[in-house]
Protein backbone atom coordinates (compact mmCIF):
# COMPACT_ATOMS: atom_id res chain seq x y z
CA UNK A 1 0.00 0.00 0.00
CA UNK A 2 3.11 2.61 0.57
CA UNK A 3 5.37 3.23 -1.99
CA UNK A 4 9.27 2.76 -0.82
CA UNK A 5 9.73 6.38 -0.17
CA UNK A 6 6.80 6.31 2.40
CA UNK A 7 8.04 3.11 3.74
CA UNK A 8 11.83 4.44 3.82
CA UNK A 9 10.51 7.61 5.52
CA UNK A 10 8.68 5.10 8.51
CA UNK A 11 11.64 3.42 8.68
CA UNK A 12 13.76 6.08 9.43
CA UNK A 13 10.94 7.28 12.47
CA UNK A 14 11.16 4.18 13.68
CA UNK A 15 15.05 4.02 13.83
CA UNK A 16 15.17 7.21 16.09
CA UNK A 17 12.95 5.27 19.01
CA UNK A 18 13.75 2.28 20.93
CA UNK A 19 9.99 1.58 21.22
CA UNK A 20 7.85 1.13 18.12
CA UNK A 21 4.95 2.44 19.50
CA UNK A 22 6.90 6.04 19.85
CA UNK A 23 6.86 6.01 16.03
CA UNK A 24 3.19 5.52 15.84
CA UNK A 25 1.88 9.19 15.82
CA UNK A 26 4.60 10.35 13.23
CA UNK A 27 3.82 7.02 11.04
CA UNK A 28 0.17 8.26 11.40
CA UNK A 29 1.04 11.84 10.36
CA UNK A 30 2.76 10.42 6.88
CA UNK A 31 0.10 7.92 6.05
CA UNK A 32 -2.45 10.55 6.13
CA UNK A 33 -0.40 12.74 4.48
CA UNK A 34 -0.23 10.76 1.45
CA UNK A 35 -3.53 9.59 1.59
CA UNK A 36 -5.33 12.71 2.39
CA UNK A 37 -7.12 10.83 5.23
CA UNK A 38 -6.70 7.03 7.44
CA UNK A 39 -8.58 4.46 5.88
CA UNK A 40 -8.80 1.33 7.53
CA UNK A 41 -6.63 -0.40 4.84
CA UNK A 42 -4.19 2.61 6.00
CA UNK A 43 -4.45 2.01 9.41
CA UNK A 44 -3.61 -2.08 9.15
CA UNK A 45 -0.55 -0.94 7.31
CA UNK A 46 0.46 1.14 9.69
CA UNK A 47 0.09 -1.79 12.26
CA UNK A 48 1.80 -4.05 10.32
CA UNK A 49 4.45 -1.95 9.26
CA UNK A 50 4.88 -1.23 12.94
CA UNK A 51 4.44 -4.64 14.27
CA UNK A 52 1.34 -2.99 16.54
CA UNK A 53 -1.75 -4.34 17.23
CA UNK A 54 -4.47 -2.64 14.44
CA UNK A 55 -6.90 -1.96 17.75
CA UNK A 56 -3.77 0.45 19.39
CA UNK A 57 -3.12 2.02 16.09
CA UNK A 58 -7.36 2.96 15.42
CA UNK A 59 -7.27 3.80 19.24
CA UNK A 60 -4.82 5.97 18.81
CA UNK A 61 -5.92 7.62 15.84
CA UNK A 62 -9.20 8.66 16.91
CA UNK A 63 -7.80 10.35 20.00
CA UNK A 64 -6.34 13.11 18.21
CA UNK A 65 -8.61 15.49 15.75
CA UNK A 66 -5.64 15.91 13.90
CA UNK A 67 -6.24 12.42 12.22
CA UNK A 68 -9.21 12.54 10.26
CA UNK A 69 -11.35 9.08 9.18
CA UNK A 70 -13.56 9.91 5.96
CA UNK A 71 -12.24 12.19 2.64
CA UNK A 72 -11.75 15.30 3.25
CA UNK A 73 -11.47 18.14 0.91
CA UNK A 74 -8.28 19.29 -0.83
CA UNK A 75 -8.04 22.23 1.66
CA UNK A 76 -8.88 21.69 5.57
CA UNK A 77 -10.39 24.58 7.25
CA UNK A 78 -10.66 24.76 11.35
CA UNK A 79 -12.30 27.45 12.29
CA UNK A 80 -12.15 28.29 16.09
CA UNK A 81 -15.16 29.12 17.90
CA UNK A 82 -14.03 29.40 21.26
CA UNK A 83 -14.74 32.40 23.75
CA UNK A 84 -12.82 35.04 22.43
CA UNK A 85 -13.22 34.01 18.80
CA UNK A 86 -17.16 33.56 19.62
CA UNK A 87 -17.24 36.98 21.20
CA UNK A 88 -15.77 38.32 18.08
CA UNK A 89 -18.00 36.91 15.79
CA UNK A 90 -17.13 33.40 14.77
CA UNK A 91 -20.35 32.13 14.44
CA UNK A 92 -21.32 34.87 12.51
CA UNK A 93 -18.06 33.55 10.29
CA UNK A 94 -19.19 30.24 10.40
CA UNK A 95 -22.54 31.20 8.80
CA UNK A 96 -20.72 32.73 6.06
CA UNK A 97 -18.99 29.42 4.92
CA UNK A 98 -22.27 27.97 4.99
CA UNK A 99 -23.98 30.25 2.86
CA UNK A 100 -20.76 31.51 0.38
CA UNK A 101 -19.32 28.03 0.61
CA UNK A 102 -21.65 25.36 0.87
CA UNK A 103 -20.32 24.13 4.04
CA UNK A 104 -21.43 22.90 7.26
CA UNK A 105 -19.50 21.77 9.93
CA UNK A 106 -17.31 18.54 9.45
CA UNK A 107 -18.45 17.98 5.76
CA UNK A 108 -16.93 18.95 2.21
CA UNK A 109 -18.00 21.98 0.22
CA UNK A 110 -19.74 20.34 -3.05
CA UNK A 111 -17.03 21.06 -5.25
CA UNK A 112 -14.49 19.28 -2.55
CA UNK A 113 -12.40 21.91 -2.14
CA UNK A 114 -12.84 22.88 1.36
CA UNK A 115 -13.43 20.76 4.57
CA UNK A 116 -14.93 22.71 7.48
CA UNK A 117 -14.12 21.53 10.82
CA UNK A 118 -15.06 23.87 13.88
CA UNK A 119 -11.90 23.52 16.51
CA UNK A 120 -12.42 24.31 20.39
CA UNK A 121 -9.00 26.55 20.30
CA UNK A 122 -6.32 27.04 18.76
CA UNK A 123 -4.73 29.80 21.21
CA UNK A 124 -4.97 32.84 19.26
CA UNK A 125 -7.61 34.35 21.35
CA UNK A 126 -5.50 37.76 21.62
CA UNK A 127 -5.65 38.19 17.53
CA UNK A 128 -9.45 36.29 17.54
CA UNK A 129 -11.05 35.15 15.94
CA UNK A 130 -8.84 32.86 13.93
CA UNK A 131 -8.68 29.84 11.71
CA UNK A 132 -6.10 27.55 10.43
CA UNK A 133 -6.51 26.56 6.14
CA UNK A 134 -3.94 23.22 6.13
CA UNK A 135 -1.59 24.82 8.19
CA UNK A 136 -1.43 28.06 7.79
CA UNK A 137 -2.64 30.30 10.36
CA UNK A 138 -5.19 32.95 9.99
CA UNK A 139 -6.05 35.74 12.45
CA UNK A 140 -8.18 39.16 13.08
CA UNK A 141 -10.48 37.84 10.66
CA UNK A 142 -13.69 38.83 8.88
CA UNK A 143 -16.29 37.90 6.20
CA UNK A 144 -14.20 39.94 3.38
CA UNK A 145 -10.92 38.40 4.99
CA UNK A 146 -12.00 34.55 4.96
CA UNK A 147 -13.03 35.44 1.26
CA UNK A 148 -10.10 36.55 0.52
CA UNK A 149 -7.63 33.85 1.93
CA UNK A 150 -9.93 31.10 0.81
CA UNK A 151 -9.21 33.11 -2.73
CA UNK A 152 -5.90 31.89 -2.50
CA UNK A 153 -6.24 29.04 -2.21
CA UNK A 154 -7.70 27.62 -5.93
Amino acid sequence: MFNDSVLNEIEGIKAKYPDRRSALLPSLYIAQREFGWLSHEAMQYVAKTLNLPEAEVRGTSSFYAMFKHQPIGRHLIQLCTNVSCMILGAERLADMLVQKYGLQPNSTSPDGRFSLVIMECIGACGTAPAMLVNTDFHDNLTEKRIEEILEGYK
